[in-house]
């Protein structure tokens, strides 16, 4: 949702300061970079790490985690950040979860000797 959606949309009702979000699901957790704008209409970034947990009553609740990064952070934040990514990267190599469509099947030449089990998110029982 763009700043200018909102404003030619008169009949939605929204939070005055929140400009746009983008939510990515990562596993077991959801992080959410949302724009808002301050009353100025300066624009500032909060990430949010979201995590569902079931309570012992069976109920979900989310773990929250919240980070403000205001524009002028924005440079120093984003090298800081590429170099804690790269300096994992060539210590542990990062494997990110594809979802199984996107596997190859079994049977391919490039997967020979792979199990035949399948994969079971015990998160989602």
């Amino acid at each position: 949702m763009y700043f200018e959606d909102y404003e030619n949309a008169k009949s939605q009702e929204r939070n005055s300061d929140d400009v746009y979000s983008k939510p990515v699901r990562a596993g077991k957790r959801t992080y959410f970079f949302d724009v808002k704008a301050t009353k100025g209409n300066d624009y500032y970034l909060t990430i949010t790490e979201s995590k569902r947990k079931i309570e012992r009553d069976g109920k979900y609740v989310y773990d929250k985690h919240k980070i403000f990064l205001y524009k002028e952070d924005f440079e120093k934040f984003s090298e800081g950040l590429q170099e804690v990514i790269d300096y994992i990267k060539e210590r542990c190599p990062v494997t990110e979860a594809r979802p199984y469509a996107e596997r190859q099947a079994p049977d391919a030449p490039d997967n020979q000797g792979a199990s035949n089990y399948s994969d079971v998110d015990f998160d989602e029982l």
